[in-house]
C-alpha cells in the first residue's frame, strides 16, 4: 500500500539527515527471528531501567533513554505481535512467541544524548528504526530471481543426496516418466504439485533448509491457486539433460515444459519480485540469524544443505557502501552481523567454536562482503535466554553443564556436547553424536528479558548511530 505523500516526504528527510534506518533480520525458518524481534524491541524499550545492555555503550554510559512504538509506515501490514510474544513468555508456564506466518512491521523511535556536545548538538536526539517481520520460508523464494525455469530446475539440490531423495521418491518416480513434450494434463499437474509439496514439508520436518518454492510450505492468500502448481523437472538435470534450452523453449504453450515454465515466471513476477521490491531492496543494516546447533544435530547432509541455501540467500541483497545519495533512492546494506542463535543452548566454553563454526559455514559469502569493504561481525547469541550455565563434580572433577526446563516439560541438568571449531569431515559425523535439546524460555519477573549477547549485537548494528 503506498504511503501517504507527506509521509514518504517525512521519510525522506530523515534518511537525507541519517536518522532512519531499515533493520533487516533475516533467518530462515526456526532461526529465531521473532525470538530475536521480540528481545530487540523490549530491550530498547526498558534501556536505561531493567534491560542489561553493559556492551552498548551508549546505554552503559546512562545517553539511550529507550524507545518508543511509532505508526508503522505501511498502514496496509499488520504491526509486528510483540505484546502477544510477550504475553507468551510471561505465560505460566513460559512459550515462545508463535512462529511468524505473514509479514508484519513494527517502528521504533530511540531517544538518546549524544556522547558530544556543541551548539548545532541537540541535547536529546532521536533515531527511527523500521524492522519487518516475515516467514523464513518465504526468504528461501529470493533466489528464485536469478533464474529461469530451465536453470532452476537443474539447480534443484532435492536430486542429490540419499536421504533428501528418499523424502521425494514418490513424486521422482512419477514425474521422471513424464515427457516435457507432452501435452499438459491440469488434473496431473495438481496431483504432482501437492505431491511435490508433501515431500518439501517433509523435508523440512526432516531438518533440510534448502527447500524451494518457499510458498509450497506456507501458501498464505495463494493457497489452492494455480500459481502454486508447478514443480521442477528432474529430466533437465545438467549430468543427464541432452535435450537444448532452445529445443524446450520452442515447444507449444500446452506442452508440459511450456506450462510449468509459464506457472514459474509467474509466480517469480507476480510474487516473488513485489516481495523483493517491497521489503528487501531498501535495507541498511542486516543480521543473519543461523541455526548451526539444529543443523548439527540434524547430521552431515543437512548441514551441507544449510550451508548450501544460506550462500544462495546471501546473493540476494545489496551490500556496499552508503552515501547521501544511496540513502535516499538505492539504499545499500554498509553492515552486517551474522549470529549463531540459541547459544544457551550449550554450555559458555563453546561459545567461541560456535562462531568459528558459523564463520566457516559462511566462509565464501564473507569473503565477497570483505572484498566489498562491508564490516562484517560474527557472533553468538540467545535473543531470550532458556538455560543457566551451572557447573557439576563428578569423581572430583567439575565440569560445565546447563539447567533448563525441556519443551516437554523436564527439568534437566546436562552437557549437551561439543561443537567443532571447524566444518566438519566426513568421519567426524560417524565418530561425533550431537544432543542439543530445545528448551522452554526461562520464567522472569523482570521487564526486561534475560538474553546472551543481544548487546553486542545492538551496539553493531545501530551503536554508531547513538554517538
Amino acid at each position: 500500500m503506498r504511503q501517504p505523500l507527506s509521509r514518504e516526504l517525512s521519510n525522506l528527510l530523515e534518511r537525507g539527515r541519517d536518522r532512519q534506518l531499515r533493520l533487516a533480520v533475516t533467518g530462515l525458518s526456526q532461526a529465531g527471528k521473532t525470538a530475536f524481534l521480540t528481545s530487540l524491541v523490549n530491550q530498547l524499550r526498558h534501556a536505561g531501567v531493567e534491560a542489561r545492555l553493559d556492551l552498548l555503550p551508549a546505554a552503559r554510559e546512562g545517553r539511550l533513554l529507550g524507545a518508543q512504538r511509532l505508526n508503522q509506515p505501511d498502514l496496509g501490514v499488520p504491526r509486528f505481535p510483540y505484546d502477544p510474544g510477550m504475553a507468551a513468555l510471561r505465560d505460566t508456564p513460559p512459550r515462545w512467541p508463535e512462529p511468524t506466518r505473514g509479514i508484519s512491521e513494527l517502528r521504533l523511535q530511540l531517544r538518546y544524548r549524544p556522547a558530544r556536545s556543541g551548539w548545532l548538538t541537540p541535547e536529546i536526539a532521536h533515531l527511527t528504526l523500521d524492522l519487518f517481520d516475515y516467514p523464513g520460508e518465504w526468504l528461501l523464494d529470493l533466489p528464485l530471481l536469478q533464474h529461469d525455469f530451465y536453470s532452476w530446475s537443474q539447480a534443484q539440490a532435492l536430486y542429490a543426496g540419499e536421504q533428501r531423495r528418499g523424502l521425494f521418491s514418490e513424486w521422482l518416480a512419477a514425474v521422471e516418466k513424464l515427457d516435457p513434450a507432452g501435452e499438459a494434463d491440469e488434473a496431473q499437474l495438481a496431483a504432482l504439485a501437492e505431491e511435490y509439496a508433501q515431500g518439501l514439508r517433509r523435508a523440512k520436518k526432516a531438518g533440510f533448509s534448502d527447500l524451494q518454492p518457499g510458498r509450497f510450505l506456507l501458501p498464505g492468500e495463494l493457497e489452492g491457486a494455480p500459481v502454486l502448481q508447478f514443480f521442477p523437472l528432474p529430466q533437465l538435470d545438467a549430468s543427464q539433460h541432452n535435450t537444448s534450452r532452445e529445443t524446450l523453449e520452442a515447444l507449444p504453450a500446452n506442452s508440459l515444459y511450456a506450462t510449468l515454465a509459464a506457472r514459474f515466471r509467474y509466480y517469480q513476477q507476480q510474487v516473488v519480485k513485489p516481495f523483493y521490491r517491497d521489503h528487501f531492496r531498501r535495507f541498511d543494516r542486516q543480521i543473519v540469524l543461523v541455526d548451526v546447533l539444529g543443523a548439527l544435530n540434524a547430521g552431515p547432509e543437512r548441514f551441507e544443505d544449510l550451508s548450501s541455501a544460506l550462500r544462495q540467500l546471501m546473493h540476494s541483497f545489496d551490500y556496499g557502501q552508503r552515501s547521501l545519495l544511496t540513502r535516499l533512492f538505492a539504499p545499500k546494506i554498509d553492515r552486517l552481523a551474522i549470529a549463531a542463535t540459541k547459544a544457551d543452548h550449550v554450555t559458555p566454553d563453546q561459545h567461541g567454536h560456535l562462531v568459528q563454526l558459523l564463520e566457516a559455514l559462511l566462509a565464501e559469502p564473507l569473503k565477497d562482503l570483505r572484498f566489498a569493504n562491508v564490516p562484517v561481525k560474527a557472533l553468538s547469541l540467545a535473543a531470550i535466554r532458556a538455560t543457566e550455565a551451572r557447573e557439576v563434580t563428578h569423581e572430583g572433577k567439575r565440569s560445565p553443564a546447563l539447567r533448563g526446563t525441556t519443551l516437554e516439560g523436564e527439568e534437566v541438568l546436562v552437557y549437551p556436547g561439543d561443537v567443532p571449531a571447524r566444518l566438519p569431515a566426513a568421519d567426524f559425523w560417524q565418530q561425533q553424536g550431537f544432543d542439543f535439546p530445545g528448551f522452554r524460555p526461562m520464567q522472569t519477573t523482570s521487564e526486561a528479558l534475560d538474553h546472551i549477547r543481544m548487546d553486542a549485537a545492538i551496539d553493531w548494528l545501530i551503536g554508531d548511530k547513538l554517538t
